[in-house]
């Protein structure tokens, strides 16, 4: 299930995972790592063959059963494409990095994440780190609070430094939370880097995946341009908040959410001091 077409040979390397689905409110995960791909110039050199791990036809009504079909593309009478899931790693070796974008799966949790591990030890990695997103109550006019979870205790100081806090949660798990209960076990130190992003906004958010984005390249030190990412946050907020305004309950409600980010902002920075 694990098809390598090549196999780097690095040292102490870092994989970076992205998965579709449950923790990419925003897009946030697949779109920072794809911007990483984007930026570094990563190349592919293996994926994850998604047939045994996804359901395609969920019974049920047909808007459940539609979250879980391939999408296809029929033009003029003739099938031009039906998306079925990629799970891709990709390397750039020069940062010893190697970068996943993948499907959460559905199914066969142990056995995909078995094909996570034999990639990572087959080409060096020694840290995991997954970047992702919930939904909060942060409002869309200031920066993404971002939580940090880690494999070991160890790793929290390492990580907080770069203006993280730490997660508490109770509920429904991630694949990847999965993935970090077993990655001691491996050998492998793991990190899980996650932005709170505006519960009330739906579609793509720039700002957060610039926040990821950046923090990810302090974290790694890549010397990235991130010039294009601000700006596409900035327009982004300006084209939000000028449709936020023309709904009087939604700008109240932004303007509380404002009130209170700041609020406990100011808690947060006198209990660190």
């Amino acid at each position: 299930m694990l098809i390598i077409h090549r196999r780097p040979v690095l040292d102490r390397a870092t994989l970076v995972l992205a998965f579709s689905g449950w923790m990419d409110g925003g897009d946030v995960s697949t779109g920072t790592v794809g911007r990483l791909i984007h930026l570094l110039g990563a190349q592919p050199i293996a994926e994850i063959d998604p047939e045994p791990f996804y359901i395609f036809n969920l019974p049920g009504s047909m808007e459940i059963a539609a979250l879980f079909r391939p999408q296809v593309e029929i033009e003029d009478g003739l099938v031009k494409s039906c998306q079925m899931p990629k799970n891709t790693f990709y390397v750039h070796e020069p940062a010893r990095l190697v970068l996943f974008v993948g499907r959460e799966p559905n199914l066969a949790w142990r056995t995909f994440g078995e094909c996570v591990f034999s990639l990572a030890h087959q080409v060096g990695v020694r840290r995991i780190v997954f970047v992702g997103s919930f939904g909060g109550s942060v409002p869309h006019t200031r920066q993404p609070r971002l939580f940090v979870s880690c494999s070991d205790a160890a790793l929290l100081p390492q990580v907080e430094k770069y203006g993280v806090r730490r997660s508490g949660y109770r509920g429904p798990g991630s694949f990847t939370s999965y993935l970090m209960t077993q990655a001691e076990s491996q050998g492998l130190e793991m990190i899980s880097l996650v932005a709170e992003i505006p519960s009330y906004l739906q579609g793509a958010n720039p700002m957060c995946i610039e926040a990821v984005t950046g923090r990810l390249a302090k974290l790694l030190k890549l010397p990235l341009d991130l010039a294009s990412l601000r700006a596409a946050s900035t327009q982004w907020e300006l084209e939000v908040s000028s449709i936020v305004e023309q709904n009087q309950e939604l700008a109240k409600t932004v303007r509380e959410l404002e009130e209170a980010y700041d609020n406990e902002l100011l808690r947060y920075e006198s209990e660190e001091a």
